[in-house]
C-alpha cells in the first residue's frame, strides 16, 4: 500500500468510535464496485439516464438507504405493537436542485401496508419514532433537506 497524496490533519479521533470502512475500486469509465458485508454492489452514473448501466448510482443508493433504514425501524416496531403486517413497502422520492453540485434538497416517503385490523395511529407512531429516535440515516438526512412521508392503507 503506497502512502496517500494529500491527507488532513484530524487530531481529535475517537478511536473506540464505531466506524464502518467500505473500498469502492473503480473498474473502467463511471463505474465502481463496493463490496458491503461480502455483497458486491456495481455503482455506474453517467450523462443519460435513459442508458443501461450495471448499477445504480450513489445518489439512488441514498435513497435505498433511507428507505431499508426506516423500513426496519417501522416493521420492528409495529411487530412490537403486535401488528399483523401482510405486506410492506416504502417508496423514496428524491428531489435534485439544478445547479452542481446536484444534491437532494426535499425528500418524501410513502409507507404502504396491508395486514389484518392495521391501526392508522400505531404506523404514525412508529414512523415517527424512526424519524425522531431510530433512524440514523433519517437523522443525517433531516438536517441537510426536507423530508415529509404519507401513509397509504391498502386493503
Amino acid at each position: 500500500m503506497t502512502a496517500p497524496l494529500f491527507c488532513c490533519n484530524i487530531t481529535n479521533i475517537d478511536k473506540m468510535a464505531n466506524s464502518n470502512t467500505v473500498e469502492v475500486k473503480w473498474m473502467e469509465g463511471l463505474c465502481f464496485e463496493t463490496g458491503i458485508m461480502g455483497h458486491k454492489i456495481i455503482l455506474e452514473s453517467g450523462p443519460d439516464p435513459k442508458e443501461n448501466y450495471r448499477g445504480p448510482g450513489p445518489k439512488q443508493l441514498m435513497l435505498s438507504a433511507l428507505g431499508g433504514c426506516t423500513g426496519m425501524d417501522v416493521v420492528s416496531i409495529l411487530k412490537k405493537m403486535n401488528q399483523k403486517i401482510e405486506y410492506f413497502n416504502v417508496s423514496v422520492e428524491g428531489f435534485l436542485t439544478e445547479e452542481h453540485p446536484k444534491h437532494y434538497y426535499k425528500l418524501h416517503l410513502i409507507f404502504e401496508i396491508k395486514g389484518k385490523n392495521i391501526d392508522i395511529e400505531k404506523v404514525k407512531h412508529a414512523i415517527s419514532l424512526s424519524e425522531e429516535k431510530y433512524c440514523g440515516v433519517w437523522a443525517v438526512y433531516k438536517k441537510t433537506m426536507g423530508i415529509t412521508w404519507e401513509i397509504k392503507l391498502l386493503e
